[in-house]
Parts: C-alpha cells; structure tokens; sequence
C-alpha cells in the first residue's frame, strides 16, 4: 500500500493516507530487502501549521510513502465541521506496534539521548539497534546534517526511526530518499521511540479518545510547549472553520 495506491483523504491541503494501523504495519513488514528508501510521516497540529505557515514544505511530505494524521482533535473538530476526516494513526502508536514485529531486524535511531536509548534497547532486546545521536540545531549545520545523512545511508538498516523533532527529522529522510543507495523504511514519529522505551509516560487512553493527549503534554512541559498548543496550533483549528465555510458558502 504505497501512497499512489492507498485510499487519500485531502484535508488542509495534505493528502493523508486513510489506512487502518494494522494495514499500514503490514505494509511495512512486507517491503522487499533492499527495497529503495522510503519514508513514513506523521503530522500533528504543530506540523499543520508550519505547513500552512511555511508552503515550501509540502513536498517533504507529498514524496512520503504514507502520510498519517497524527492528531485525534484535529480529526475530531474536522468530523464536526463534517470536513473529510483521515482515520488516526498516532506515531506512538505505529511505533510501539512497529518495534513489536521488528525481532531480528536491524534498526537506527536517530536522535534519543542516551538513558532513553539504553531503556529502549531494554524493552526491545530482540532488535538489533544501530544508535547515532547527531548535535543540536542540525539544520544550521550542513556538514553534520550530511553526516548524519551519510550515517543512515551506510548502516543500510532495514528500519530508520528519526526522533530529532520537526521539521529536521521530515528533512533528513527526504534527504535520505534522494541518494541512491539508501535502502529500508524511514519513520518520522516525533516522541514515538520515547513513549516506547517507557522513558516518558503517555496520557490514560481516555485522554487521547478525547483528543486530550497534548493537555498532559502541556502540563509536563508548559515553558517549551505552551506557545505551541496555546498560540500557534490553534491557527489550525480555524483554518479547518474556515474550510467548512468555504464548503458551504462557496
């Protein structure tokens, strides 16, 4: 089920892949080896808004090979406004669900300090991680971006998670897909690889029903998040309002 060929629900103008998590687990697990690079994004209310704020990144995630909505409020307040609405896939949860299945298979990560690898490589015994912790503020450092893009090219990992936040991590597999020789599946899945290594804690499965998970976020973290949640991803929100005005009175 490559992005040509899965079922598409448009909305804000990103084509997201309606797809149910199982299929897209399996969809992964049946790449050939060796298979050209390709990768997996997942965007979140914060992704949406520098989508629409920054235009020139569209093409990061039209050239993924799936394209998952990673946002339940989002989905819920578009199903509200009766917009076309893309089932949820989580990055925590595709992640969780991936490393599962991936006993025996080589697998980079990309980012994750070092207590949180270690915790990973814990509960995942089974999987043959290859680490590599690239410096901070990648994209204003050429040399260290192609080197990390040189990294996961040369492992030629049957899986590569990228947990180095966005929009580097979307720009390093886009990166990664351009050289020839790269092999394997890229995962974009923000905190994904932490909530699996049991290093930080998800919120109750009611709170994510609801759409609630970023409040918990919020709490924990309110100093880097709260511009985020509270200024800058509620601009999505009325840019679905706005879609739904635009329906209507056309």
């Amino acid at each position: 089920m490559d992005a040509v060929t899965a079922p598409i629900v448009p909305l804000l103008g990103i084509d997201f892949c309606n797809v149910s998590l199982d299929a897209v687990i399996e969809r992964l697990l049946a790449r050939p080896e060796g298979a050209r690079f390709s990768y997996v994004v997942t965007p979140n209310a914060d992704h949406i808004e520098r989508l629409l704020r920054i235009p020139g990144l569209r093409p990061i995630y039209q050239r993924a090979m799936l394209c998952l909505l990673d946002s339940t409020l989002i989905a819920h307040v578009a199903r509200r406004l009766r917009l076309p609405t893309p089932r949820v896939i989580p990055g925590a949860d595709l992640t969780e669900a991936l490393l599962a299945h991936l006993a025996g298979r080589r697998v980079t990560v990309i980012g994750m300090d070092e207590p949180e690898f270690l915790a990973l490589a814990q509960r995942f015994p089974a999987v043959s991680f290859i680490h590599y912790s690239p410096p901070m503020r990648l994209l204003h450092d050429a040399v260290a971006f192609n080197r990390t893009r040189d990294f996961v090219i040369d492992t030629q990992a049957a899986f590569t998670f990228f947990a180095i936040g966005s929009p580097v991590q979307e720009m390093l597999a886009y990166a990664v897909a351009g050289e020839p020789r790269a092999v394997g599946v890229g995962l974009c899945t923000g905190s994904g690889l932490a909530f699996a290594s049991g290093a930080v804690k998800r919120a109750p499965l009611w709170m994510r029903n609801a759409g609630l998970e970023w409040l918990q976020r919020l709490a924990r973290n309110p100093r880097r998040l709260a511009g985020r949640y509270l200024v800058s991803d509620p601009f999505v929100l009325l840019a679905l309002c706005i879609t739904a005005l635009k329906e209507k009175f056309p």
